[in-house]
């Protein structure tokens, strides 16, 4: 993970035009078997990445740690150069990325003159602030994702009832395009009845048939008056159907497809509900953590795993959780359904790494600071500085991440054999 140590970088400085040169080709090529939305969702996975790292590196710098290599991806190195005492650079596989920080052990071998800059000399708090700088990266990420969501393209709300579409009726002409009614107008109210949801505008259409109804309108910020006759939909036959049973009572249509509206906020305004809809989601992430590592979810995901029939079940496939391939997927079906929607799921990628980062276990960096709280407490009460003795703890770490291997082995192979349906479509 990111605060594992790494072997020191060769010092020799490599041109800055390979890397640009890599990402540009990957650019293409992504571009080239995916569209647009390929490359977006995985730079911008990249660039998570990144500032999760960069939260690290800047707590490290402000706490007086010494950082000596700041590294996106792992393997080869492409390019590097150092700039005071961190080195930068990119390395060939774009799978990751790392601050290293000396000291993050009491067993590690250390020059002297560096010691009191080492992570393990520093204060208990700066040591929490630093382990925990990645998952604050994350919480930052995803309050101003949400807020420029909120801001820019608005959220869903089911109290503004709007027209997505108007609907066909073959050569026969609809009310509402008779009326002159256009997709995007939002319906305020009917006959001085406020429109508050689609229930309400569903029934008022439909309980006035040959009425003629005055229609309030909002059509792109500007108050509009229509008039509008709801047809019998007994009498309407599209595609060989009919909107209403011919045996039944009259039911009125006039045309048209609704839709909530998404609702923009102001700048400021923005900032509280992207709070609230940032805490909704760390909520429903905390949720899905306990469930991903339930003893039901890996039951379950090791039948789907041996059993193709329970794989390709839409209700087993609804709760199963997705690997970093079923992630890109979902979110290049995101991206076609729109901004949104695209937002709402780099929100939740945001929140969730975030929390799982800080699950108390190594190599996790919630395991360094579930150490560091350990040794503050045993220190308190012994009056003397206590170290805690990490190889201890190795056993349990390497059954967690045995765990978590399982986990992503299996959701590995589901999401390339089993893919889960768009739910977009």
């Amino acid at each position: 993970m990111s605060l594992a140590s790494e072997p020191e970088v060769s010092t020799k400085n490599r041109s800055l035009l390979l890397p640009l040169a890599g990402a540009a080709a990957l650019w293409l090529i992504l571009q080239l078997f995916g569209g647009w939305a390929l490359p977006t969702v995985v730079f911008a996975i990249l660039l998570i990445v990144m500032f999760h790292e960069l939260g690290h590196l800047v707590t490290a710098k402000m706490s007086g740690m010494r950082a000596t290599d700041f590294f996106v991806g792992f393997g080869p190195v492409l390019w590097s150069k150092k700039f005071g005492e961190t080195r930068y650079g990119v390395r060939a596989l774009p799978l990751g990325g790392y601050v290293k920080v000396p000291g993050m052990s009491w067993s590690e071998d250390v020059a002297p003159e560096f010691e009191s800059r080492t992570y393990r000399e520093s204060t208990y708090p700066r040591k929490v602030l630093f382990a925990s700088a990645g998952s604050l990266a994350h919480l930052v990420m995803a309050l101003v994702l949400a807020w420029a969501s909120l801001s820019f393209i608005g959220r869903v709300d089911p109290s503004h009832v709007g027209v997505q579409a108007l609907s066909s009726w073959g050569t026969k002409e609809t009310p509402a395009q008779i009326a002159g009614i256009q997709p995007g107008d939002r319906v305020l109210a009917i006959d001085g009845h406020v429109i508050n949801n689609v229930n309400k505008l569903t029934k008022e259409l439909h309980d006035s048939t040959g009425k003629s109804l005055s229609v309030e309108l909002v059509r792109s910020g500007h108050d509009v008056y229509v008039h509008v006759s709801p047809v019998d939909g007994r009498t309407v036959v599209v595609n060989g159907q009919r909107l209403a049973p011919r045996k039944g009572p009259a039911v009125g249509y006039i045309g048209i497809v609704v839709e909530d509206q998404s609702v923009t906020q102001s700048p400021l305004g923005a900032v509280p509900h992207a709070g609230s809809y940032v805490w909704d989601t760390v909520t429903a992430g905390v949720a899905a953590l306990v469930h991903v590592f339930s003893p039901s979810s890996f039951s379950s995901l090791l039948h789907q795993v041996t059993n193709s029939s329970a794989a390709n079940n839409p209700k087993n496939q609804l709760s199963r959780p997705e690997s970093i391939v079923g992630v890109v997927r979902i979110a290049v079906q995101g991206a076609g359904a729109g901004a949104q929607v695209l937002l709402a799921i780099l929100i939740s990628l945001n929140v969730f790494v975030g929390i799982l980062n800080m699950l108390p276990m190594l190599p996790l960096d919630g395991g360094h600071v579930a150490i560091a709280t350990y040794e503050r407490i045993r220190t308190r009460k012994n009056r003397q500085p206590y170290h805690a003795d990490i190889n201890k703890l190795l056993p349990f770490a390497f059954l967690f991440m045995a765990v978590l291997l399982v986990l992503f082995a299996s959701t590995l192979y589901l999401d390339i054999a089993h893919p889960i349906a768009n739910p977009f479509q």
